[in-house]
């Protein structure tokens, strides 16, 4: 029988032994070494004042009191050495880097993953929680091609679920694209990270929507013959997406002004319908004078329509109305005298 222990070399009390307790201290200094062992640090030299109960990782081409002991532990006890060689499968917390690595034969490595890639939670350079299972912190992060191509694959249990990517600033919510509450495709965006408006849907069947995009139809209504020089506005927005507004009046039956939501270049058409004509022009014009668009005719005693279109860069806020030079009677409404907007 062997006067230690195979695994860690714990020397044995043997029969009839005198000063069993110089034995047995021996095993528990070992044991003491060896149970949860952490690395201070490699080096290839002991400390000038090494701490009671420290152990080292003795590097490669080891000198001084460490001379001959590569790859050994170093166990300081009792202002004394206590070197162990490490065994495959023995573990160590290495303090320097906060890292648990394993003992191979050869060297310490970092335990590896399962076999199988499972895991319940990974953070890269981040701290990953129960709802972020995956955290990464990076400059940037690759998905490459394994064969001729690469798909980044979002699943959601259900048709009202949501399957997106967020994009955030300062962790606040700004653009959202996905399928999120059905399965359309939406790309939203936010101002604040409380209030959303989708800027483009795309249905299961393909067909594209905007549905803020700014689109308007107006008209006024009735019959006028208004004065050269005058202008008429619009009393009806029979359809207003993207938030265009009636704004200052124009006084009497002539309605009021259109306030334009935001800037862009719109694409612009104007109907005009008359039933009697000694010569006129309608022009729909911006703050009362930019000409953006011009329908007119000679004398006639006839009905007419005629139709005229324009593309002008608009500012937020700019006015549209229109505005009349010589005698006509206009037929105001949808189908009659109207204009349309949409921002390209």
């Amino acid at each position: 029988m062997s006067d230690e222990t195979v695994n860690l070399a714990l020397p044995y009390i043997l029969p009839s032994q005198a000063q069993k307790h110089v034995t047995h201290n021996e095993a528990l200094q070992r044991l003491d070494a060896v149970v949860q062992l952490t690395i201070a640090a490699s080096l290839a030299a002991p400390p000038s004042t090494p701490l009671e109960g420290t152990a080292y990782l003795v590097s490669v081409g080891a000198s001084g009191l460490w001379l001959g002991k590569d790859r050994a532990v170093a166990f300081f006890q009792d202002d004394a050495w206590l070197f162990l060689q490490p065994r495959p499968g023995w573990r160590a917390w290495f303090a320097d880097d906060a890292r648990l690595r394993i003992f191979t034969g050869a060297d310490w490595t970092e335990i590896a993953l399962p076999a199988d890639g499972a895991m319940q939670s990974l953070g890269i350079n981040a701290t990953a929680d129960a709802t972020n299972r995956l955290a990464v912190a990076a400059d940037a992060t690759l998905f490459n091609n394994a064969g001729n191509g690469h798909q980044l694959k979002i699943n959601k249990a259900a048709a009202g679920d949501t399957a997106s990517l967020l994009f955030q600033t300062a962790w606040s919510g700004r653009a959202e694209m996905g399928t999120a509450g059905d399965d359309s495709f939406s790309v939203k965006v936010s101002p604040d990270g409380g209030t959303w408006r989708t800027g483009l849907t795309v249905s299961p069947l393909g067909i594209v929507s905007m549905p803020n995009r700014p689109v308007l139809r107006a008209s006024l209504t009735g019959t006028l013959t208004p004065a050269a020089g005058s202008q008429t506005g619009f009393s009806a927005l029979t359809l207003n997406q993207g938030g265009f507004a009636l704004a200052d009046a124009l006084g009497g039956s002539a309605g009021s002004r259109i306030s334009v939501p935001v800037a862009g270049t719109y694409l612009l058409l104007l109907q005009t319908s008359t039933l009697t004509s000694s010569g006129h022009t309608a022009s729909l014009v911006a703050n009362g004078s930019t000409v953006l668009a011009v329908a007119g005719a000679p004398s006639t005693a006839g009905a007419l329509r005629q139709s005229a279109t324009g593309i002008a860069t608009l500012a937020a806020g700019d006015r549209l109305s229109l505005l009349h030079t010589g005698t006509a009677q206009f037929e105001f409404g949808t189908g009659k005298t109207e204009i349309m907007a949409i921002r390209l």
